[in-house]
């Protein structure tokens, strides 16, 4: 499985980017960029055969164990669309998983070298490239995934099954494959694809086993997403979890020098 596939090449770092932060990303080099479509609202959109590899490691990483009920062949599953849409919206925003991270940080639930993850998040040039805002709706962040999921199940990788019948009660439950999974697998070897199975690990690290409704209530919580006017991009949150970020590194650092000024000189007993 090449990054061809996936709609991937390397191409001359000529021209610039600009992040979520407003930083441009620019410079002679040859690197490995995502091919995108033309965004109205100033920021490239990925391609549907992007989208397919987010949905497609999200199963991987975030998905259950498929039990004997499911269809044959599968091996992972995520129940709810809404859950699918609030995994990838942290894909997708990488200053949004940074504010997650720090949350975890601050409230002891992650020790202090995750702040060098947030960091990378933050001001790293990989996740810059990757960053895509998604538009909020009535249900928070959402966008179309059809397309997406249709070349994932052309290539035997996933399936998506409707279970209910009436429309208030009928919802969308998708199942990661065993090629699927064998697939993944490969993308690790990939050095562009192998970026996006560590970010899916990180977005299951924050989401926990939380469901898609209460996933939501986390991201309304943050001022800008709750904000932001119906069909527009999420604004990003990059400055905020910056400060907070630069006030943790401190602390740190002063815990680190008080450590250091009333350990025992050598020589004590």
């Amino acid at each position: 499985m090449s990054a061809e596939l996936f709609g991937l090449q390397t191409l001359p770092c000529a021209g610039s980017v600009t992040g979520p932060q407003g930083v441009q990303v620019s410079g002679g080099c040859s690197m490995s960029v995502p091919l995108t479509a033309a965004d109205p609202q100033g920021r490239d959109e990925p391609t549907v055969l992007q989208q397919a590899v987010r949905l497609l490691v999200l199963l991987d990483r975030c998905g259950l164990p498929t039990v004997p009920a499911d269809p044959s062949g599968t091996v992972a599953v995520l129940r709810a669309e809404m859950q699918l849409q609030a995994l990838d919206f942290w894909l997708r925003n990488p200053d949004y998983l940074a504010g997650e991270l720090m949350t975890k940080v601050e409230n002891g639930e992650l020790g202090a070298s995750y702040l060098q993850v947030v960091e990378d998040l933050l001001e790293g040039q990989e996740p810059d490239l990757h960053w895509y805002p998604m538009p909020r709706w009535f249900h928070g962040a959402y966008e179309v995934i059809d397309d997406a999921f249709s070349v994932l199940s052309a290539y035997g990788l996933a399936v998506v099954r409707r279970v209910g019948s009436a429309k208030s009660t009928a919802r969308s439950q998708f199942f990661l494959t065993e090629a699927g999974r064998g697939a993944v697998e490969e993308l690790k070897k990939d050095p562009l694809l192998s970026w996006y199975i560590g970010q899916a690990e990180l977005v299951k690290l924050v989401a926990g086993n939380d469901n898609g409704s209460t996933l939501k209530k986390r991201q309304y919580q943050q001022a800008e997403y709750a904000s932001t006017k119906l069909g527009t991009k999420i604004a990003p949150i990059h400055a905020g979890v910056a400060a907070r970020l630069e006030i943790a590194q401190a602390a740190q650092a002063n815990e680190g020098g008080t450590d250091a000024s009333t350990s025992p000189a050598e020589g004590d007993t």
